[in-house]
């Protein structure tokens, strides 16, 4: 009797089970096409390749610039070159201003000579050749001050300004220098980058704050200014602007990003009363000759007669900052996807439904150019969804550096969430494992998931992210390659299961905000 009650509680586990996959419907995956896919990148990556072309030889991206034109421009060619249709750089509308920094040297002239750390501001004014002059400190509330400008305008005319910020009580830095997400780590991940109307608004009042300042700056006569940023240590430093780029700035003043060491020896010298000079030459060279933004497309045309005219989407964007070659911001992120779209073109798999790859820019200013091209394809003038909208089943970004794949958020969508861990089951031995249904923000999925589209950003290993984010460091020797194969894969995979899968991914209800989709 005991053995035949077992028996059925044994069938009735069993058969809840089975009643819990049905509910969580159980999805066809191709395996066969996901086991193609690894082994044609595990033996014959071009990773290397595309890498070395998006950040050694096309340079710093900025958008507009002559940097990120190589890049789209060997982008659309070699898309071309390996069979997709459509290749192009599409305009999306305006951005602003181009910027060329042409020339740059900066160095402790007095009380002695010495090469210093430091980068230019991008869009930020010339010094018209070498300007030699006294340093002056500020607190950056002083700087911020316009009565307290005005009324020492005397003593910081012909001055570069510092802003000088406390020390701190030491550099010494005991964590690893790279690190992968732990089990723990992927089981408790939070939302990540949230965007929230509050943080929106921040942002446009400090841009205005910051226009102000340089008005007021140059009015005084400044030479320049030089932030030393708490952050900007051990050979790190983070250089980016949030002004300047848009054709109602007006052109400011010359802006340093220095390291924190150099910033606090100068204020060190100065506090102790020993005067300090610097020489500084920057040559950026401002234009408005095209002023509009590009977005780099590509596709591999559905073949199914009722769903080809149905898309699946995947990007990342190209655009970087100016003091490095933008690797892991963002080149490891259009490395994976355009991987990813000549692993599905050259083994010839068939997917049902469009899969058309975007390459962004203007992403770092705003994600100006996955939001417009949303605006423009899959938007009516009011903000709310036209009919193409709807024949979009997901949109898959790669923007978080170089590491490994080991999730995805599922952006609030539950219905996703049981779809997505069948999907990631082949990949368990990869590392990838996670589904959340907690939201990431920051990137260009937000004007997809704005737009009632599926958008969705993969959860990956952060690595040495700190220390290459926006910084002087961040350059193709910070890639890590063997996994950027392991995403390529995953991403590759993820896509065509999404091409082939019977019905369009489920998606959450629309809601229309029009603050976000007006406001950026």
């Amino acid at each position: 009797m005991k053995m035949i009650y077992k028996k059925l509680c044994l069938l009735l586990a069993l058969s809840l089970a089975a009643g819990a996959t049905s509910f969580a419907q159980q999805e066809q995956i191709d395996e066969a096409a996901f086991a193609k896919i690894r082994n044609a990148e595990l033996t014959n990556s071009h990773i290397p390749e595309i890498a070395h072309y998006l950040t050694d030889v096309s340079g710093p991206r900025l958008p507009g610039s002559e940097g990120f034109n190589r890049a789209a421009t060997w982008a659309v060619a070699t898309m071309k070159k390996w069979g997709l249709a459509n290749a192009a750089m599409e305009p999306y509308g305006e951005f602003g201003k181009q910027w060329e920094l042409e020339e740059f040297s900066i160095a402790l002239k007095v009380p002695y000579y010495q090469p210093l750390r430091a980068y230019p501001e991008p869009w930020c004014g010339n010094t018209n050749g070498v300007q030699q002059g006294a340093v002056v400190l500020l607190t950056p509330k002083q700087a911020a001050d316009t009565t307290y400008l005005l009324s020492h305008s005397a003593e910081i005319k012909g001055k570069f300004i510092l802003l000088a910020i406390s020390p701190l009580p030491t550099l010494l830095d005991f964590r690893p220098g790279a690190e992968r997400l732990t089990d723990r780590a992927l089981d408790t991940i939070d939302e990540q980058h949230a965007l929230t109307r509050a943080m929106v608004e921040q942002l446009i009042a400090r841009e205005k704050a910051r226009i102000r300042l340089d008005i007021i700056l140059k009015q005084v006569g400044v030479l320049g200014r030089i932030w030393a940023a708490p952050d900007n240590v051990n050979g790190t430093i983070h250089v980016q602007a949030g002004i300047g780029y848009k054709l109602t700035d007006p052109v400011g003043i010359p802006k340093i990003s220095m390291s924190y060491e150099d910033g606090q020896r100068i204020k060190r010298l100065i506090q102790s009363g020993h005067p300090v000079d610097l020489a500084i030459n920057i040559q950026g060279r401002l234009s408005t000759a095209d002023t509009k933004g590009y977005n780099v497309v590509g596709e591999i045309p559905g073949t199914d007669l009722k769903l080809k005219s149905q898309l699946v989407m995947l990007g990342g964007h190209l655009d970087s900052w100016q003091s490095s070659t933008g690797a892991t911001d963002n080149a490891a992120g259009c490395v994976v996807v355009l991987e990813a779209m000549r692993l599905l073109d050259s083994l010839g798999l068939k997917p049902k439904r469009t899969i058309r790859v975007a390459l962004w820019t203007g992403e770092e200013q705003g994600i100006y150019g996955s939001f417009n091209y949303v605006k423009n394809h899959f938007m009516k003038a009011d903000g709310t969804p036209n009919a193409e909208q709807s024949k979009v089943s997901a949109y898959f970004n790669m923007d978080y550096g170089t590491g490994k794949v080991r999730g995805i958020y599922a952006q609030g969508n539950k219905a996703i969430k049981p779809i997505f861990e069948q999907w990631f089951a082949p990949f368990h031995d990869l590392g990838a494992t996670t589904v959340t249904i907690k939201s990431t923000g920051s990137t260009d999925h937000l004007s997809f998931d704005w737009a009632g589209i599926p958008g969705f950003q993969f959860i990956q290993d952060p690595l040495d992210e700190d220390r290459t984010h926006h910084t002087n460091l961040d350059d193709y020797d910070h890639l890590a390659i063997e996994d950027l194969k392991q995403s390529a894969i995953i991403v590759a995979s993820f896509v065509y299961q999404s091409a082939i899968r019977p019905e369009l991914l489920p998606r959450k209800p629309f809601v229309k905000d029009t603050f976000l989709f007006d406001g950026l």
